[in-house]
């Protein structure tokens, strides 16, 4: 198991909070409002944020044309599936379980890397699976009538997640030798005109300014989501073990469906309470230190790429 660096626990956190209440703040954007337009408006407003960036931390945007063809496949699995599915899903579903379907990438990513990339996992990092698993029935299980009724939007967020997890080991293990800070850019660059492109074909007809909500929600998103989560995502999904970086993520869907209550009334029940201390035993599975890491008193200093 991995131990986190002190920085890499506070971007942690704000990954986690910013991800978290994002979820009610799309179900406001989409409201109404055409999904993929949504998306692509914040997105190519987060996208100067991001170059800025990198040019105030001097990072070089060079990647080597030899790599274009694997960034192009990270770009679809961490990217395209993920935000396209996601983001039509959300309109059909209530804004806390979207995020409890969306964070089945978690478990669909530990799998994956037992069975597919040959990782070894420690028995508790199988339990923090287990744990989660139970966890989003659990969340579901209220639920199972109306999303009977949704089944396209179920789908589409479990083909989204999986992609998503497919993209989390993918870039793991990537040999492209640029700062993940430019993956991120060229990434979110080719995902704006994709969305854009989309946008374009199927939503042109509903084009309209947007109203003060919905320009909020896409400023949050410009510079919540893609300016700041999407990166620092990414650079733990690039720096830490697969089964640290997705399962220590589980508590966004807890967040999102009660931060959905609070803004949206959407309704809690006991299976929400049930759930939030199996999601928590999941994330201490992999957050709590090794044994022999107990006795230090400071954090070990992590690799730098």
């Amino acid at each position: 198991m991995h131990t986190l660096t002190r920085k890499q626990l506070i971007l942690l956190v704000l990954l986690t909070l910013v991800w978290g209440v994002n979820w009610p703040i799309m179900k406001i954007g989409v409201t109404g409002f055409p999904p993929l337009t949504f998306r692509s408006l914040s997105m190519w407003l987060g996208l100067p944020v991001l170059a800025g960036v990198l040019v105030w931390r001097r990072v070089p945007f060079h990647v080597g044309r030899e790599h274009w063809r694997q960034l192009a496949v990270l770009t679809v699995f961490n990217m395209l599936f993920w935000h396209t599915l996601i983001i039509l899903a959300v309109q059909s579903l209530s804004s806390g379980r979207a995020a409890i379907l969306g964070y089945t990438m978690p478990i669909f990513s530990a799998v994956l890397g037992a069975v597919w990339f040959g990782q070894r996992l420690a028995g508790r990092a199988w339990l923090g699976v287990a744990a989660a698993a139970l966890g989003v029935l659990l969340l579901l299980w209220h639920e199972i009538t109306a999303l009977s009724g949704r089944p396209q939007g179920v789908a589409m967020m479990l083909v989204g997640a999986a992609g998503w997890a497919v993209g989390t080991q993918m870039m793991r293990r990537t040999t492209i030798p640029a700062p993940t800070l430019a993956l991120a850019f060229w990434m979110t660059l080719l995902t704006a005109i994709w969305m854009t492109t989309l946008s374009l074909l199927f939503a042109q007809q509903r084009w309209s300014w947007p109203s003060a909500p919905v320009w909020g929600a896409i400023v949050y998103n410009a510079l919540g989501v893609f300016a700041f989560a999407q990166v620092v995502w990414l650079m733990l999904a690039r720096d830490l073990p697969p089964i640290a970086s997705t399962l220590s993520v589980m508590f966004i869907p807890v967040l999102g469906v009660f931060s959905g209550a609070v803004w949206l009334s959407e309704t809690l029940n006991w299976q929400d309470w049930a759930a939030v201390a199996l999601v928590v035993l999941a994330i201490a599975t992999v957050l709590w230190p090794p044994r022999s890491a107990t006795a230090r008193t400071t954090f070990p200093q992590g690799h730098k790429r």
